[in-house]
């Protein structure tokens, strides 16, 4: 992270580079309790406001190793997990997880001014998920509605298609 860029706006309205950086590790920090069996109402507000402290850094590795550890020792993926919305089965709450890694990771490098390229295997899975979500108008309160893509490039077609002006 360039020095100085924890403040900058980015492309997610309202929100600033720390202010997406504690999303992403709060995620990560709920994550090893739902795929433990722990429900929305178990962990409370455990995960409310600032997780990210004096090091917000050391405070996204820390979340985000526990959350790879707890996601290795899944053993059926076709069991379901409790999220705010309801049940859902661990592979769809696995794409959404990635969904967000790969936009928002788009968002952190146009805010703070750094190349991204993201795995096209990532991107392909995210699309396939969210494009019939997007056509059945699914996504509203979660993304902003779909822009022009900028180009045919798989990962400007999947930031437009979530609100997002690539390009």
């Amino acid at each position: 992270m360039p020095a100085g860029r924890w403040d900058a706006p980015t492309p997610c309205e309202g929100w600033d580079v720390r202010t997406l950086v504690n999303h992403l590790t709060a995620e990560h920090l709920w994550a090893p309790r739902l795929l433990a069996g722990e429900s929305p109402a178990d962990v409370g507000d455990a995960y409310d406001g600032d997780v990210l402290g004096e090091d917000p850094v050391g405070a996204w590795r820390s979340a985000v190793t526990s959350s790879l550890l707890a996601w290795a020792d899944v053993e059926d993926p076709a069991r379901t997990v409790e999220v705010s919305a309801g049940a859902l089965p661990v592979t769809e709450y696995a794409a959404q997880m990635l969904v967000d890694l790969v936009v928002h990771g788009w968002d952190l490098a146009v805010a703070t001014g750094q190349p991204y390229t993201p795995a096209a295997e990532a991107v392909a899975e995210a699309r396939a998920y969210e494009e019939p979500r997007v056509a059945a108008g699914g996504l509203e309160g979660l993304f902003a509605p779909p822009v022009p893509a900028a180009s045919d490039a798989p990962l400007d077609r999947l930031v437009a298609m979530l609100g997002r002006a690539p390009g």
